[in-house]
């Protein structure tokens, strides 16, 4: 699907929800919340959803992240996380979301709706987006997977990208 790219690719559905640990001390310390996208379309951190009754989001910048596993998320240290009030550039589902846009190829074709991204675990890189063309087209014939290798164009209504396939 995305070639030989000789890196591990990671769904931000797949990461929802994981549990988050610090190496420091093996300490669970919140769930993966969200991800946090930069204008040129590459992931710069996770939004982290830590607390047990009044529940509050704290950023842990991508290059703290020292693994993803199936079991949860490694983080180098959690010494240092703060509250985050405002973000700056994009997520998937919170502030400034891009789940549910349109996605548009530079040729004006409408791809569908945003429903995830896959990125390269290492670099943090968005290489794919999966793409939903209504519930009934879902299901006769699946969910659609755009390539693209250049950074995406992020609109108010939609985002347009270079797609490859």
């Amino acid at each position: 699907m995305f070639g030989k790219v000789g890196r591990s690719l990671r769904t931000f559905s797949l990461l929802k929800g994981m549990p988050v640990f610090d190496m420091e001390n093996g300490t669970s310390v919140g769930e993966v919340h969200d991800i946090c996208i930069s204008e040129e379309g590459s992931i710069t951190g996770l939004l982290l959803r830590k607390g047990a009754f009044l529940k509050k989001n704290f950023l842990i910048p991508f290059a703290s992240i020292a693994s993803f596993g199936s079991g949860g998320v490694m983080i180098k240290t959690a010494s240092g996380l703060s509250p985050v009030k405002r973000l700056s550039g994009y997520t998937f589902e919170n502030q400034h979301r891009i789940c549910g846009k349109m996605l548009i190829s530079r040729e004006g074709e409408q791809l569908g709706l945003l429903e995830d991204v896959y990125f390269l675990e290492e670099l943090g890189t968005i290489v794919g987006y999966e793409l939903s063309d209504g519930f009934f087209s879902d299901i006769t014939e699946g969910k659609k997977v755009v390539n693209s290798d250049e950074p995406p164009a992020f609109g108010k209504d939609a985002i347009i990208v270079n797609a490859k396939n």
